[in-house]
């Protein structure tokens, strides 16, 4: 398990989760968060993107784009109620589910997810500048 985030991530989170970053998100009709806060701030949040193209065969085109929960919070079970919301919205939506991919050497992510019904769908790479990181494409299918 790595520890900590190297200088190259680094650069690529500050370039890309900036406040004009969230506010254009926030303005775009294709995507919709759900934060999770308490009194002192943001425990974590769930951000999904419709009509965006799975990288391997698979019906829905509502991605869960982002599952974050900040660590000294993690077993608390708001990851599970932010990905239960993110489900209902997938069910209202009239989607016959969703999908992500998640960091193929995140084995804690990938076994959470497929603990809460997902399942292995395919593989695809994080393009980093000129580097390719292995990631699992998962799926969850409201009609099982």
């Amino acid at each position: 398990m790595r520890e900590g985030v190297n200088a190259f991530f680094a650069d690529y989170a500050l370039e890309q989760f900036t406040t004009a970053r969230f506010e254009e998100i926030l303005r775009d009709g294709n995507e919709t968060v759900w934060v999770s806060q308490n009194t002192v701030g943001i425990d974590g949040f769930l951000r999904m993107s419709a009509n965006s193209q799975a990288p391997v065969d698979i019906a829905s085109e509502l991605e869960i784009t982002t599952l974050y929960v900040q660590p000294r919070h993690h077993g608390r079970g708001l990851g599970r109620t932010l990905l239960k919301s993110g489900l209902q919205f997938c069910l209202d939506a009239g989607q016959p589910g969703t999908w992500l991919a998640v960091n193929a050497v995140n084995e804690k992510a990938t076994a959470f997810y497929l603990a809460n019904g997902f399942e292995r769908a395919g593989q695809t790479h994080f393009i980093i500048g000129d580097q390719a990181y292995p990631n699992h494409v998962l799926q969850f299918r409201l009609n099982r």
